[in-house]
């Protein structure tokens, strides 16, 4: 996790301006599935807590764990306005090391962050802190949101351009997969039950939004922080065609993966 707390570092607050809000409806699967009443909630590489504050009113204990103080900071503010923030503590640890007691937890989530983890210690480190029948929800949406068909080829070659470069100069991280988390659960041996599900969510936005969102990504801070030009990575592109297509806001479909998985 000290890659990717490296790599928004200063960049904190334009990704907690222009990153999704988990829909409401993702909590009410994750609470089903964990089939508890007074829930105590670990939401790790909680960031800016944009996940954790969904369960306001949902939990009797909610613990977002994170390592970079930009997002600390700002997720300690957003919990402070809410009216149950007695409940919620913000801690500075990582998903690997979280320094929490075993079975402490009924659910322990990953919002957009699993990819950062490492997955040979994060998965026992879930395991550890969740009570026998506990929940780890790790979820991410789809990149991009479906706006546009025009805005989003350009998107894709956007992601294309970055992955290309981003690999060519040595900035990828040793995890940064999003790709096969089921089946790595699963290897893992420590879960009974593992299953992925979609679900869907609406949002809204415009040209300075999608173009705002390509560049809240890891690979773009890191490539554009390491001295590349926003036109090498189609940024300038993407922000041409998004500057025609979206000049009004609009609204913005995103797909939810979530891994379900149960000790």
């Amino acid at each position: 996790m000290s890659s990717a707390a490296e790599r928004f570092s200063g960049f904190a607050d334009e990704y907690d301006r222009v990153r999704p809000r988990p829909p409401a409806e993702l909590v009410d699967v994750i609470v089903q599935w964990a089939g508890t009443g007074s829930r105590s909630v670990v939401d790790l590489g909680a960031g800016t807590g944009l996940s954790t504050a969904v369960w306001a009113g949902r939990a009797a204990r909610v613990v977002a764990v994170e390592p970079s103080a930009d997002m600390r900071a700002i997720a300690a503010r957003r919990i402070a306005a809410l009216p149950d923030a007695g409940a919620f503590t913000v801690v500075d640890a990582t998903a690997e090391d979280t320094g929490l007691p075993d079975g402490c937890a009924d659910v322990v989530t990953a919002s957009q962050a699993l990819h950062w983890f490492d997955p040979a210690r994060v998965f026992g480190e879930v395991a550890r802190i969740l009570r026998p029948g506990g929940v780890f929800a790790a979820y991410d949406c789809d990149w991009p949101p479906c706006v546009d068909w025009e805005s989003d080829a350009a998107y894709k070659d956007f992601e294309r351009l970055v992955d290309e470069l981003e690999a060519a100069r040595g900035l990828r991280p040793a995890y940064a997969l999003k790709e096969g988390h089921q089946d790595r659960l699963r290897r893992s041996g420590l879960f009974r039950h593992v299953t992925e599900i979609a679900l869907h969510s609406r949002d809204e936005g415009d040209a300075e939004r999608l173009v705002a969102v390509a560049r809240s990504q890891g690979g773009v801070v890191a490539l554009l922080a390491a001295g590349v030009d926003e036109a090498d990575i189609g940024l300038t592109h993407l922000r041409e065609v998004a500057n025609r297509r979206l000049a009004t806001t609009r609204p913005w479909w995103w797909t939810y993966r979530i891994r379900l998985a149960v000790v």
